[in-house]
């Protein structure tokens, strides 16, 4: 028996379960694959780097942010007071006592009847307690209201001599106070948060250039297949394009990996050993599709299923049958000196995916760190003409598309309609003991995206 066998046994099942001949539940395999995959180690990369990858540590803001009192406005800072009952008919002539520039360290001070010109993130200079728009003035330039400041070496006049200010202004109008977006010393982001743009521009904007984070998992996919050919080749009699590895790989990537396509090995063990030897590599994950079957062409199970090595305990790959359509035959277990682990999946397209999506996609979110590996999961009405059936003993997923509660079958239940499944957007799940389903009846969806 396999060590993969060994593991599953751990989980309470009974020993002689583990026949070559038990059909495995979905859940039971899921459990098996979610008990061997461990989370990668962390490692700290600089900011750019993290994107995609789940953080390790709570992060905590150490400076507030705004640090400062800011302007959120181009503009004139003024006292309330000298302001007040201001329009255009009569306004506030106040003196312009210079510039207040983003970045200034030392901005003048502001006193009664002055005003100092002020720039959109520059900080609210010493005396002032508001800031008026600079189209509620004359800009500086005695020509009534202007639409917006003309630059410093184009109108020097306006950043001294008086301004018009037509329209008082409330007390902090149009300032951006020190601390109203976190504060010093509150939490900016948990442990287990995916690194996207935002939140690696939370972490810049607090002065932090390097995050300690689980990186992003690796994964190789490789299909095999002697008919298999590439796109854009041409296809000679009894050939197929090879869609699966371009699928599974976008797949990966979907779900946060960092994922290579090997594409298709022929139908030959020796071939298909030595070429998941070389990828070992660059793999935290292995991903095959096809030849796990019980037909005499079947590669996969052929290599892989007495590949466990002695003198590396724990390693192996088992090939069961799981009570499931589309999907009954798959494969899992680790290779290689790293016990590098691998999934073995069917060769039709829709099975493929289909088994992607409810074991390798959490095998992936697992490596990642994330708390939750899963799809959202809902309940709907079936919106259907006539009753879906579903062989007794056997989960059974459909293609759907889901919309304001209700879910409509997408083509057939064939393991080979890749087309139906590029319009779905669920899962429809008929449980093992369900034969029949009614239109209109609620139904468990899976949610692809």
């Amino acid at each position: 028996m396999s060590s993969t066998a060994h593991r599953a046994t751990g989980h309470g099942h009974a020993t002689e379960d583990f026949g070559p001949d038990r059909l495995w539940s979905v859940q039971d395999h899921l459990d098996d694959i979610l008990a061997t995959v461990r989370p990668l180690e962390p490692i700290e990369l600089n900011l750019l780097d993290a994107q995609g990858c789940v953080l390790v540590d709570d992060i905590t803001v150490p400076l507030s942010l705004p640090p400062f009192d800011n302007s959120s406005m181009d503009g004139y800072a003024v006292r309330v007071a000298d302001v007040a009952g201001a329009s255009e008919e009569f306004p506030a002539v106040l003196e312009v006592v210079g510039d207040v520039a983003a970045g200034q360290a030392d901005p003048l001070p502001v006193g009664p009847g002055q005003a100092a010109r002020i720039m959109t993130g520059a900080p609210l200079p010493p005396g002032a307690e508001t800031v008026v728009p600079v189209e509620w003035t004359d800009g500086g330039l005695g020509e009534g209201p202007v639409a917006g400041m003309r630059a410093r070496s184009l109108a020097p006049e306006g950043a001294e001599g008086q301004v018009h200010v037509h329209r008082p202004a409330a007390a902090r109008a149009h300032v951006r106070a020190k601390g109203s977006d976190v504060r010093s010393g509150a939490r900016a982001l948990e442990a287990g948060t995916i690194l996207g743009p935002p939140q690696i521009a939370l972490l810049a904007a607090i002065g932090r250039g390097r995050v300690r984070v689980r990186p992003r998992p690796r994964v190789v996919v490789l299909s095999t297949g002697s008919e298999l050919v590439q796109p854009d080749e041409e296809l000679a009699p009894g050939q197929i394009y090879d869609s699966n590895s371009f699928a599974l790989t976008a797949a990966a990537r979907d779900a946060g990996a960092i994922a290579y396509r090997v594409g298709a090995v022929a139908d030959d063990a020796e071939t298909l050993r030595s070429t998941i030897e070389d990828q070992l590599v660059r793999a935290d994950l292995m991903v095959t599709t096809g030849g796990v079957s019980v037909g005499a062409y079947d590669v996969v199970k052929e290599a892989l299923a007495h590949v466990a090595d002695e003198d590396e305990p724990g390693s192996g790959v088992d090939f069961r049958k799981l009570a499931m359509q589309p999907g009954k035959p798959q494969g899992f277990g680790s290779v290689g000196p790293d016990h590098t682990p691998l999934l073995a999946l069917p060769g039709n397209p829709v099975s493929s995916y289909v088994s992607f999506e409810l074991f390798v996609r959490p095998a992936i979110r697992t490596l990642m760190g994330l708390p939750d590996v899963h799809r959202p999961t809902t309940t709907a009405t079936l919106a259907a003409d006539e009753a879906l059936t579903s062989p007794k003993g056997r989960r059974q997923f459909l293609r759907g598309t889901w919309a304001d509660g209700a879910v409509t079958p997408v083509g057939g239940a064939g393991s080979h309609l890749v087309a139906a499944l590029a319009h779905a957007d669920a899962l429809i799940v008929v449980p093992e003991d369900t034969e029949s389903v009614e239109p209109g009846a609620e139904v468990e969806v899976v949610l692809l995206g």
